[in-house]
């Protein structure tokens, strides 16, 4: 990928000579972003933090070595996502779920302008949510960057290590279970 066609990847190689104003626009830009994607993922608000941590704190110490192979936050998940993948191989988190609807709860839902339309749409998203959290890790992770992240199949490949067929492979069965429950 072209860093001129990113802006992100023109501030990470700025930051990386020195600036730290650009590293201050990336933070602004991608923290919240990050964070949604890791509590989603692990739904569990004080791994999420030291996640979060850590994936800046890699960021931090690969300054010097980054190259625009692909878009910076195509980059930062795939970061963040191995962290969670050794996290997982050293322990399993514990999950119960709230967390992750707090955060759905912050997400920015689109105004309504009848009340019962409201409830059935927040009954649905709750139902969605909880259908996502029941995912296996690796659906659930798919799923999250394809929706949440609106990446696309290569760059979830990117992301997870996995290959395209993979990902398809994974939607295609998460999307099934998701259709399931939503039609009942």
């Amino acid at each position: 990928m072209d860093a001129a066609v990113d802006p992100d990847a023109m501030l990470m190689l700025a930051y990386a000579r020195g600036d730290l104003a650009a590293f201050e626009a990336l933070y602004a830009r991608h923290r919240g972003m990050l964070y949604r994607f890791l509590l989603r993922s692990v739904r569990d608000p004080q791994r999420t933090d030291e996640l979060f941590q850590e994936t800046w704190s890699r960021v931090i110490s690969a300054r010097t070595r980054y190259q625009p192979q692909a878009k910076f936050s195509t980059w930062l998940l795939q970061v963040a996502h191995n962290l969670m993948i050794d996290g997982v191989r050293r322990q399993r988190p514990m999950a119960d779920g709230e967390e992750a609807e707090v955060a759905l709860a912050n997400l920015a839902t689109p105004e309504r302008e009848q009340p019962d339309h409201s409830l059935s749409e927040f009954q649905r998203r709750r139902s969605l949510q909880r259908t996502i959290e029941q995912l296996p890790d690796e659906q659930r992770t798919a799923v999250l960057l394809r929706l949440e992240q609106e990446l696309s199949l290569e760059e979830i490949a990117a992301v997870t290590g996995v290959g395209r067929e993979t990902v398809k492979s994974r939607l295609r069965y998460a999307m099934t279970r998701l259709r399931e429950v939503l039609s009942e």
